[in-house]
């Protein structure tokens, strides 16, 4: 296995990309796929999520493109648009040294009118949902003769989620001499009969079990009462310091109750769950992403794409139906070889949900001897959760396709409009239109004000606090 990117056919400029992120050596799943997708044959990668499958086929489609033709010559299919604009915000990031390079994100949830625009203008890489997709086809929008590459991107999901016939029609409308590449966690029937329709002596590349990053995630269980379990959270977030804290949910009134809950005990905390609009659910991933939320309640559908560096903890508020999804819920924390958390709280009744993830992980799962039964002073056991961030958020009224970039943003607050040390400065996210930077909360004011009061790129922008 390569043990350098330098020697898996990457050129220099990625190679400098690469260096710039501190990505020093390649994971199993990318060390056994890029040489095969650059030498254009089609692919089936089997790995899980958070093994770095995105930089596996995004170096290749950067590998190949010609930026000087401004046609789209790569598609990737997600699953969820949440995921789509994980994958387009990567892939951008690994092209940074590509000039002029065009990566749109095509999901629902979004206006169609301004994407269908910026496909007139020309795009090298699309990374989209089936349906938005399939949109875009029916109305013409969507020019893929020049498709060289298509990805189908947690195709296994895509399946689970019914868009088998969706799938089925994109691929039918790109050219017949292309590269297929299918990611996949699971491998069932309907993949390989798909592998068989759709791909050309298909290379498989599985990771195995020992060879995967294998996330150094502690699984913990505690067993309260239905009555006690929001004793038993606030239990759990003071018991395990965290910076980021991801709580998930089975249902939209759960997650709703608990926000209102951990916020009147003075909580940084977010909500995310299937009615937001497409807006609201950007702004609370941004300030979860930045930390300027500290916890997030989610439930699953919503939580889908959720991708947070250096998340810590992982709470299962209610425990799951399914094995596969637990597995899912707590593969967010322990991530690029740090280590993580999870932590769930069960009834009695629910214990024997434990045994069946166990079987299916191969790892254990420690019990916590329960302090939830009988004459506990819940009081002191669950002391208030309140630990405000020491972030904020503002919001930007410009973005990528106003040629706004981190830097700029970065250089306006540091300079004389702004006055700001960069230490007070956190993550900075740019979106189409919208950006959105971190600060420290002593200084937020003064920024807004000198955001508002200057310039950026010589032109003016309007600034607030989220």
């Amino acid at each position: 296995m390569a043990s350098e990117f330098s020697s898996l056919g990457l050129s220099p400029s990625l190679l400098a990309v690469l260096a710039e992120l501190g990505h020093e050596t390649p994971t199993p799943i990318q060390a056994k796929s890029i040489p095969t997708l650059l030498a254009g044959k089609d692919l089936i990668g089997q790995s899980k999520t958070g093994s770095g499958k995105t930089a596996a086929f995004g170096l290749p489609i950067l590998e190949k493109l010609a930026l000087e033709r401004k046609e789209l010559q790569a598609l990737v299919v997600c699953p969820t648009r949440e995921l789509s604009a994980q994958v387009a915000r990567e892939i951008r990031k690994l092209g940074r040294r590509h000039p002029g390079l065009q990566v749109l994100a095509l999901a629902g949830g979004e206006p169609i009118r301004p994407q269908t625009k910026a496909l007139q203008r020309g795009v090298h890489v699309a990374v989209g949902t089936p349906g938005r997709l399939l949109d875009h086809l029916n109305r013409g929008s969507l020019d893929t003769r020049s498709v060289a590459t298509v990805v189908l991107d947690e195709a296994d999901r895509m399946l689970d989620m019914g868009f088998q016939a969706d799938m089925e029609t994109i691929l039918s409308e790109l050219p017949a001499r292309r590269q297929t590449v299918f990611f996949s966690a699971t491998f069932p029937p309907s993949i390989e009969t798909m592998s068989g329709a759709h791909q050309r002596k298909a290379v498989r590349v599985t990771i195995a079990e020992r060879e995967r990053a294998a996330p150094e995630i502690t699984q913990r269980a505690l067993v309260a009462a239905p009555d006690q379990k929001q004793d038993a959270l606030n239990w759990v977030l003071n018991e395990h310091p965290h910076d980021s804290a991801l709580v998930f949910c089975n249902f939209k009134a759960t997650v709703a109750t608990l926000e209102r809950a951990l916020s009147a005990e003075g909580a940084s905390v977010g909500c995310l769950h299937g009615d937001l609009e497409q807006f609201d659910r950007d702004q609370i991933l941004a300030r979860f992403r930045n930390q300027s939320v500290r916890i997030l309640i989610a439930t699953d559908v919503a939580g889908r794409g959720i991708d947070v560096e250096g998340l810590d903890l992982v709470i299962n508020y209610e425990m799951p139906g399914q094995a596969e999804i637990y597995v899912h819920r707590i593969g967010r924390t322990g991530r690029a070889g740090k280590s993580g958390l999870a932590v769930s709280l069960l009834t009695e009744r629910e214990l024997w949900k434990l045994e069946a993830i166990e079987g299916l992980t191969g790892a254990p799962i420690e019990r916590v001897p329960s302090i939830f039964r009988g004459g506990t002073d819940f009081d002191a056991l669950a002391k208030r959760v309140g630990q405000p961030s020491t972030m904020e958020t503002i919001l930007i009224s410009g973005g990528r396709k106003d040629k706004v970039r981190p830097g700029d943003i970065l250089g306006a607050l540091t300079g004389e409009a702004g006055g700001l040390d960069a230490k007070d400065i956190g993550k900075i996210e740019i979106h189409d239109r919208l950006s959105y930077v971190a600060v420290s909360r002593r200084v937020s004011r003064a920024a807004v004000k000198g955001l508002n009061q200057g310039r950026i790129k010589a032109r003016r922008f309007r600034a607030s606090l989220v």
